[in-house]
């Protein structure tokens, strides 16, 4: 169990090194920076100290977010979402997905086929011993889920979601 828990801390700091390295997250540990372009405007990203991170955030949008934790299977009010919108990183108000891209998977977390261009960064994880593809907002660095390869059409692939890491603006 100790050597999962090291796996798991490594990867959080690999990730965190990989983005600071490519430039989607800052060096200081405050600042907002200009990084990668999305659409026509640059993307700003948002580096926060812990204390700043846990004002800002409940414990529960904490721990997923900063932890890469998970939230309980059908505690998510987004689950049963079914209004048109966009779902955006509670984190740092990042557009992730659009209503049209959610489908209902049946595993307790809200379920999106595709993903808005440019708005997260990928990485493996081994927390439960086999490798799965770890997805993070490419803004705040915050953890939303797993993407699987059992998915529907038109991609195949399904982001599951934490329901505390994203927040729905219904369109009018």
């Amino acid at each position: 169990m100790t050597s999962l828990l090291k796996a798991t801390a490594v990867s959080r700091r690999r990730l965190l090194s990989m983005l600071t390295a490519v430039g989607l997250l800052p060096k200081s540990a405050s600042a907002v920076t200009p990084a990668v372009e999305s659409g026509n405007a640059p993307l700003q990203t948002l580096s926060l100290t812990p204390a700043e991170w846990k004002q800002r955030l409940t414990p529960a949008q904490y721990d997923v977010l900063r932890n890469e934790g998970t939230e309980r299977p059908h505690s998510s009010a987004l689950n049963g979402e079914k209004r048109r919108g966009v779902y955006a990183c509670t984190g740092c108000a990042l557009e992730l997905f659009t209503s049209e891209m959610k489908f209902d998977s049946g595993t307790g977390w809200p379920s999106f086929h595709s993903t808005l261009p440019g708005a997260f960064a990928l990485t493996t994880d081994f927390k439960l011993i086999f490798p799965r593809t770890e997805y993070h907002c490419t803004r705040c660095g915050g953890h939303h889920g797993h993407v699987f390869n059992d998915g529907p059409a038109p991609s195949g692939k399904r982001y599951c979601n934490n329901g505390v890491a994203l927040t729905f603006k219904p369109t009018a």
